[in-house]
């Protein structure tokens, strides 16, 4: 086993916290799919959202998804002008047998312009 970084993210539409939740649980359960996880295979999650998001931390989703003994943490992104605005990201590093080429990074709704090398 060796351990990787998948990365991921997604953007909604207000400030609002159950868009947040809903968002949040999307994009985790795409990257744990798409990397075929289970929760014991993640070591960790860190989360940060844009400047414009604070209705809600995004690890209640994952707690929500049995997410209970992996460490979360959430953070706020600096506030860069020009910025895609209300996006939440996450970075999880996990344990897999995948090579890091084989590792399926996530980007969601509107968050896919943030890397559009990535096939959705």
């Amino acid at each position: 086993m060796a351990v990787r970084a998948v990365r991921g993210a997604t953007q909604v539409d207000a400030d609002d916290r159950d868009q947040i939740l809903e968002a949040t649980a999307e994009l985790v359960a795409a990257v744990m799919a798409r990397n075929e996880l289970h929760t014991d295979d993640v070591i960790s999650v860190i989360f940060t959202v844009t400047p414009d998001l604070t209705a809600e931390f995004p690890a209640l989703a994952a707690r929500k998804l049995g997410f209970h003994e992996v460490p979360l943490l959430c953070a706020t992104e600096i506030g860069v002008p020009g910025a895609l605005p209300r996006v939440i990201r996450l970075m999880a590093h996990i344990e897999t047998d995948r090579p890091r080429s084989d590792v399926q990074h996530v980007y969601l709704r509107g968050a896919t312009a943030l890397r559009l090398d990535i096939a959705q």
